[in-house]
């Protein structure tokens, strides 16, 4: 007999420098307007990291509080998923240090890197490991410092993004009525080269002589990945939709990455849905990657938006490239 059990979210948390970077005080840096940004991005103001603050700092706040929310004891917690992209070190990793800080002694930990796709790439671990063993509870947490991976001479990007931290506490439901009802995962490795970050790695280590200084931050061919985002979330929402037996007004709200707002509108007039349906919250943040959509979980919940037997799809976009969504029922 089939089993019943599905994976759950107890509570989450989210965590961002406070530090504010409105698009004025862009426009001190390079030839910018506010003006053009919102109209291309949706985007006015962003948090960063000061100098000397770490994103570890972020994703232990997040984590606490989640964990406090769930009413769990850190060392419940069976094992640590941290989606990054910008951990502080490249060992240890993010979600050790998590560990470390939190005294989650009995969990096992790791970091998973699929840019803005990671949290889902996460949270679909976290949903097999706990359907074997429904009283084991995962964190899923996802930290991004964009900014120290950000060329502040390139008014192509520097608009783009911000630093912050979410966290949920996942944990089995034997019941099987709420929790993670499919997901999809993909990626798509044809167009790597439209979205790089090329210095820092074994390829080109630090300090590398034989690349440019501009390959040691993100490089974007914005229109080539705007289009392929459109299409790919497009197909990925369709496609969770119609292999299990829905239809887009079936959907009580979609939360989306927060990559661009025009995206995302993309999103809306495709799937054919009022705007009231879908969280947004990128005019504030602007793009976190991983930290994105837990992010807009804790608001759209905080906000009263996301309510208990909502039917929710996050979809998500990332360089790679790599797309994902997740259909759960809240």
């Amino acid at each position: 007999m089939k089993s019943k059990v599905t994976s759950v979210i107890l509570a989450c948390g989210m965590a961002v420098p406070p530090k504010i970077v409105t698009n004025h005080d862009l426009e001190k840096l390079v030839e910018t307007s506010d003006k053009w940004i919102v109209e291309r991005t949706g985007i006015k103001e962003r948090h960063l990291l000061e100098n000397g603050e770490v994103i570890s700092s972020y994703a232990i706040k997040a984590s606490k509080e989640a964990i406090e929310r769930a009413g769990i004891k850190p060392e419940e917690i069976d094992l640590i998923i941290c989606a990054t992209l910008t951990p502080d070190y490249l060992m240890p990793s993010l979600a050790i240090l998590i560990q470390r800080e939190l005294g989650a002694n009995k969990a096992g930990a790791f970091d998973l890197s699929a840019t803005c796709s990671g949290f889902l790439y996460a949270l679909s671990l976290a949903d097999q490991y706990v359907k074997s063993n429904p009283e084991r509870k995962v964190l899923v947490v996802g930290a991004e410092a964009l900014s120290r991976k950000t060329n502040w001479q390139d008014r192509t990007t520097c608009v783009l993004f911000g630093d912050g931290a979410g966290a949920v506490v996942v944990t089995g439901d034997e019941n099987g009525e709420r929790g993670i009802v499919d997901f999809i995962l993909g990626a798509d490795g044809s167009n790597f080269h439209l979205l790089t970050l090329k210095g820092g790695g074994s390829a080109f280590p630090p300090f590398d002589e034989r690349l440019p200084k501009e390959e040691y931050y993100i490089r974007m061919q914005g229109r080539e990945v705007f289009k392929i985002a459109t299409r790919a979330m497009e197909k990925v929402a369709l496609d969770l939709l119609q292999r299990n037996n829905l239809k887009p007004e079936d959907i009580d709200i979609i939360i989306p990455h927060q990559a661009n707002l025009r995206i995302i509108e993309y999103l809306r007039e495709r799937l054919n849905l009022p705007m009231e349906k879908v969280f947004v919250n990128i005019d504030r943040y602007g793009n976190t990657s991983a930290a994105s959509i837990p992010i807009a979980i804790y608001e759209a919940e905080r906000e009263g938006k996301l309510q208990r037997d909502n039917l929710l799809l996050m979809v998500a976009f990332g360089g790679g490239f790599t797309f994902a969504g997740v259909l759960m029922r809240w």
